[in-house]
């Protein structure tokens, strides 16, 4: 539904593009439509193993400065071909590319101080239960009982493969405080994007240019940090970026396009469903070890994707 140009409050704004979509999590037991929860999951699917590859980099900031151009590089030739953001929505997409930026550096650091299957969990778990707060207070959302209980099945699966899945408990120091910002980027990113793109009119439209601003600052951020040699160091990883790239972009296009069909907080913690992917990932692929805890955590999770459809 595409905003309308007529100037209003913004808090009206928001509420009127968003209510139509949100008051979805009311109408009986199918909150979540079967082809928006099947997309979901393969963008659940594309996420974790795009983070994987991240984490197997030897050079995981280059891998990600790659992955972001490779994104843009995607974004700028399919342009032409997709509906254009409304006027309204412009302050939205510029605040989404600084989240994002923000995301990725927390994100790098995150895995620089933790395992995979610790961090990634962390890192991307909270999210759920502060859009579902952030939804009910902000955008008006009611959510069904059985949504309420798949949201916190799967944030405490989250909460468990944090705090039990790893021999030394907790996580501390560094890797948690980059682990928590990166939760808040998630978060705050998944609401502005939901929003967003609602008022833009056109996920397409919004995601493409979300990407090519992401791609600026992350470029200018590393520059400033770290010189020409940010530019020459994408030369070895340029294989894994170029995959990382195209995965993630699928990914978070499907999820973007998902904010547009139903209520955010559902669809974001559907997405946490990539816990469970990355969870056999560190397992199989890294071989890293996996705990009786991260399982039972695991299969917490899958309870709440299940009830998502109950």
């Amino acid at each position: 539904m595409r905003a309308s140009h007529a100037p209003q409050p913004q808090r009206h704004q928001v509420q009127r593009c968003t209510k139509r979509v949100e008051m979805q999590g009311t109408k009986g037991c199918f909150a979540v439509e079967i082809h928006v929860f099947l997309a979901v999951l393969v963008a659940a699917l594309l996420h974790a193993g795009w983070n994987s590859l991240v984490k197997m980099g030897i050079d995981r900031r280059s891998t990600l400065l790659l992955l972001t151009l490779v994104q843009a590089g995607i974004a700028i030739p399919l342009l032409p071909f997709v509906a254009q953001p409304a006027t309204e929505a412009w302050s939205w997409i510029l605040a989404s590319a600084a989240l994002h930026v923000g995301y990725k550096i927390f994100l790098m650091q995150a895995y620089a101080h933790a395992d995979l299957s610790q961090a990634y969990p962390l890192a991307r778990g909270s999210a759920p239960l502060i859009v579902t707060v952030w939804s009910a207070l902000i955008l008006g959302t009611t959510f069904t009982p059985t949504s309420v209980a798949a949201i916190l099945a799967i944030s405490l699966g989250i909460l468990l493969m944090t705090t039990k899945g790893s021999s030394s408990g907790w996580m501390r120091g560094s890797a948690m405080f980059w682990a928590l910002g990166t939760a808040a980027f998630t978060a705050s990113y998944t609401l502005v994007d939901g929003v967003g793109a609602r008022i833009a009119g056109t996920s397409s439209g919004f995601i493409l240019w979300m990407v090519i601003g992401d791609a600026i600052g992350l470029t200018t951020f590393a520059v400033l940090t770290r010189g020409r040699a940010s530019i020459s160091a994408l030369v070895p990883v340029w294989r894994a970026g170029v995959v990382t790239g195209a995965m993630s972009l699928g990914s978070y296009w499907i999820a973007v396009w998902a904010f547009t069909q139903a209520p955010i907080a559902l669809v974001a913690a559907l997405r946490e469903s990539s816990i469970l992917f990355a969870t056999v990932i560190a397992a199989v692929v890294l071989s890293e070890r996996v705990t009786r805890w991260r399982w039972t955590s695991a299969c917490l999770i899958a309870c709440g994707v299940a009830l998502m459809k109950a």
